[in-house]
């Protein structure tokens, strides 16, 4: 019989919960963890449309990158209003357990970065920025740099970016110059442009960035290329659930179809 604390202990290993920054929420945040788990449903996120979807696949289990609790849940009711609260609340009536692995998932080997990478057919990947080791003594740290099979116009790479992620649009700045080092973070990894730089890169993809990047990665010469949040993080999803199915080859193992990019473009 496998339990939530059996597939908790699994991925504790895989990317330990200990790794995660302090202000984050990672770990397992609903349910029991007795309980066993014959169905595990993975998302990126955990909201009402995914929680109804994997009760519809019988799931006893969801694990998710984006943790289901942040800010301190004040109310657990089906209020409008409650975003939040509603989620929850569903999860309970489903007698639904959730793990949240975020930004641990972000830092280890085979993570959300390693997964982007992959996504985005780069090779002679390695760390952009090591943290640390962890307590198995392997390094972590968030955002890889990696090269593309050959060197390529920058906006032949826009298009490959375009067809691996499928993000409903792109916010780019070109510095004029052919991709042959990528830097690539998946989520908000503005701040790590320098870092990118440093390691003579000549693009950067990562998201959720401010103008005032742009107007650094003009000046520097620097591919920056916004593909979204949700597109360069979900690649991840892939890599969980091909974990789970591996490490507990008797548990049905979902990943979410119903979860897209949520942001739109006129």
């Amino acid at each position: 019989m496998t339990t939530v604390k059996d597939i908790y202990d699994f991925l504790d290993n895989m990317a330990p919960f200990s790794l995660q920054e302090s202000w984050d929420n990672s770990g397992f945040l609903v349910g029991h963890e007795s309980r066993e788990v014959t169905s595990v449903f993975v998302s990126l996120d955990i909201t009402e449309n995914t929680v109804q979807e994997a009760a519809a696949c019988g799931a006893e289990l969801m694990v998710s990158h984006h943790p289901v609790i942040f800010h301190p849940a004040k109310t657990l009711t089906d209020r409008r209003l409650d975003g939040d609260g509603k989620i929850l609340l569903s999860l309970a009536e489903h007698h639904m357990a959730a793990i949240c692995c975020h930004t641990n998932l972000d830092s280890v080997e085979g993570g959300v970065s390693d997964a982007l990478a992959k996504a985005l057919g780069l090779v002679r990947v390695e760390q952009l920025h090591q943290a640390g080791v962890d307590c198995y003594d392997r390094p972590y740290g968030i955002g890889r740099i990696g090269e593309p099979p050959e060197p390529v116009p920058v906006e032949k790479f826009l298009t490959l970016v375009k067809e691996a992620l499928h993000p409903n649009g792109l916010r780019y700045v070109s510095g004029s110059r052919m991709v042959r080092r990528v830097a690539v973070g998946g989520g908000a990894c503005g701040s790590m442009m320098e870092d990118a730089v440093r390691a003579g890169c000549d693009t950067f993809v990562t998201s959720d960035l401010k103008y005032n990047d742009f107007l650094s990665a003009a000046a520097l010469g620097l591919n920056l290329i916004d593909a979204g949040h949700f597109p360069t993080e979900n690649p991840v999803t892939e890599v969980l659930a091909r974990w789970l199915t591996e490490a507990f080859p008797a548990v049905k193992v979902t990943k979410s179809a119903v979860k897209r990019e949520v942001i739109s473009y006129a």
